[in-house]
């Protein structure tokens, strides 16, 4: 199993669109300052993830959400959210 997630930082008021087959590993590693991206905007919280088939399809939905942005697709799938 894959998952899309979406993080995110309360410190820096951003969104992070991320996917992965190990979303509690890779949202330590997003706070622990691991990951390059994200390391400056600790914490992170998760606040979305969709769970799919294969990497592929996760990819595929990852630039979707990115190229769309996070906040707009949570608008259109009525997701509600605490920030």
């Amino acid at each position: 199993m894959f998952f899309v997630y979406i993080l995110y930082s309360t410190t820096k008021e951003k969104f992070y669109i991320g996917q992965t087959n190990d979303i509690d590993n890779r949202l330590r590693r997003h706070n622990s300052g691991q990951s390059l991206s994200t390391k400056n905007g600790a914490p992170w919280k998760i606040i979305y993830t969709i769970q799919l088939n294969s990497r592929s399809e996760a990819v595929t939905l990852e630039t979707k959400i990115k190229k769309r942005g996070a906040k707009r697709h949570l608008q259109d799938i009525d997701f509600e959210y605490q920030l």
